[in-house]
């Protein structure tokens, strides 16, 4: 079935091939779900072919023929078949350039979109039928197996591990099993952008999302009403071990299932490893190694807070002091640090547990979020009778983290007390060492930037190697904006300042933006200047 079905019966009505009374007929024979292309196909109105001719020239691609000619083993050897027969696509030449595929749906705007990243090369996209491309798939990559309808049956699980080793191979950090009216597609995280990599038939939803629960332990197969949360811990092919956080959620089409990878590499970073310009790392180094108070971390959801929060308390844990977290949930275990699980429905909410947390007479006291009034005036305190405090916030930048916490009721002589830092980051693309190349920043991208430029700036662009398969980019990193609660600041928080004028009265004071620090790593070669732009479209005032 055609991604944009309807689209391409009206041009097949433009191009005279078919009449709107014939079609008003048969749509009024056949049920929502059925496909208007393939009854006309059936009963010979039109051929695949030419249905294939007319999407082509519509979407300005070229159509081909694939049982006219035989493909280049070599370029077969090239693909891996599981992803050619999921994804649909046969790759049929490669000029050097880019890699020439065969697809049935130009309108699959997502195939489009994601199969270069996913590929890693540029591709050129032809047009075939939806025969010819299976009979083709089925002829240079024959299946094995076909996929059975039972969940414990074995080319499901094998399905599943391959999702769970592919995902991992990729740096993937979540996956997205997205039920669709018509498939289940398959999505993978890819340092912050989410690309499609499979699209599975419509009857394996069940199968697969059985599998999950059953490897979860915790979730219930029968119950496909209400949203469940589970745990998978699994070996991987390559002998790594991975943890998952998995959470469900009924739609109009099935359940939908995330998965977030927990990269037990970040147990070991430190700050060093966050993206820190080097000013910035000893300004943060020296304020987390406060003796009390408290520092939080904000940003929308995804931008690596709890990272910074683990990497804070990697730095800080040291056996004469005590380190307590209140987390939901505890997504690592580390060694030396009382963890403590929030769990709201049998009353153990942040601030439950911050008050048995301060019976401990802990040194260091860390909340994974910030979210009312009760939990915000505990950790004041607790910061203010000799506690570090850590925690996080959902605020766009740190002066606006000010206004959050009196808007729960903090009073702001308390939080210019207690608070000695707030600092804002997001995650951005970093360039890949292996293969980035010299370059320059271009007009407009100075002028959207705020730069001005009397002459060529040089900076780095991508590259595209093995090691970041084709990309020029590799992993990511923050970027930070740093509000130092200073005792002139103490004296602006007190003044009841409006965020945008204490905001204003933060940069005067020497603060930078989210911007200015993207713009220092890109004319340090870390990113690039699109990737900024991109990130920080919010803070370009």
């Amino acid at each position: 079935m055609y991604s944009n079905e309807n689209y391409l019966l009206d041009l097949l009505v433009e191009a005279g091939a078919i009449d709107v009374g014939t079609l008003d007929a048969i749509r009024g024979e056949l049920s929502p779900l059925d496909s208007v292309i393939d009854y006309l196909i059936k009963n010979n109105y039109l051929t695949a072919e030419y249905i294939a001719q007319v999407a082509a020239y519509n979407s300005a691609m070229e159509y081909v023929d694939l049982g006219s000619f035989e493909v280049d083993p070599a370029i077969i050897a090239s693909i891996n078949g599981d992803l050619a027969r999921r994804v649909g696509f046969l790759p049929i030449g490669d000029d050097g350039f880019s890699l020439q595929v065969a697809i049935s749906d130009p309108f699959a705007m997502e195939t489009l979109d994601s199969l270069p990243q996913f590929l890693g090369r540029e591709v050129s996209f032809f047009v075939a039928s939806e025969q010819g491309l299976q009979k083709a798939l089925a002829k240079y990559y024959p299946e094995k197996k076909t996929y059975a309808k039972g969940d414990t049956e074995a080319p499901i699980i094998e399905l599943v591990d391959n999702m769970f080793n592919e995902a991992h191979e990729m740096r993937t950090s979540d996956i997205h099993i997205e039920p669709m009216e018509d498939r289940v597609r398959i999505r993978f995280r890819i340092d912050g952008r989410l690309v499609e990599v499979a699209n599975h038939p419509r009857k394996l939803l069940g199968p697969i999302v059985a599998r999950l629960k059953v490897m979860s332990t915790t979730m219930s197969i029968a119950e496909k009403r209400v949203p469940q949360d589970g745990r998978i811990e699994l070996d991987l092919r390559d002998g790594n071990h991975i943890d998952l956080r998995v959470s469900t959620v009924p739609t109009n089409h099935g359940e939908s299932v995330v998965m977030r990878i927990l990269d037990k590499s970040a147990l070991a970073l430190g700050l060093p490893q966050l993206g820190f310009l080097s000013d910035d790392e000893a300004t943060f180094d020296r304020l987390v190694t406060l003796p009390d108070g408290v520092i939080l971390v904000t940003g929308p959801t995804g931008s690596g807070k709890t990272t910074t929060l683990y990497a804070c308390l990697n730095h800080l844990n040291r056996p004469d002091k005590k380190i307590i977290t209140a987390e939901d949930p505890v997504e690592y275990e580390l060694a030396g640090i009382n963890q403590v699980m929030i769990r709201t429905e049998i009353g153990m909410t942040f601030a439950a547990a911050l008050r048995a947390m301060l019976r401990q007479a802990p040194n260091i006291i860390m909340i994974g979020e910030i979210r009312d009034g009760e939990t915000a005036g505990i950790a004041i305190q607790a910061a203010m009778t000799g506690h570090l405090v850590l925690s996080t916030l959902h605020t766009n930048d740190a002066p606006s983290s000010v206004a959050r916490l009196a808007d729960m009721g903090v009073d702001r002589f308390l939080i210019a007390s207690a608070v000695r830092a707030i600092m804002a980051q997001r995650l951005c693309r970093s360039l890949c060492s292996n293969c980035k190349m010299d370059g320059h920043l271009t007009e407009k991208q100075a002028a959207t930037l705020g730069i001005d430029i009397n002459r060529p700036v040089m900076v780095a662009r991508p590259g595209g190697c093995e090691k970041c398969k084709g990309k020029g980019m590799r992993g990511r990193m923050g970027i930070f904006e740093i509000f130092q609660v200073t005792d002139d600041v103490r004296g602006l928080i007190n003044s009841n300042l409006t965020s945008a004028q204490l905001r204003k009265r933060a940069r005067e004071l020497g603060m930078r933006t989210l911007r200015e620090d993207g713009i220092r790593k890109v004319l340090a070669g870390r990113t690039t200047a699109d990737e900024i732009i991109r990130v920080t479209t919010g803070d370009a005032s």
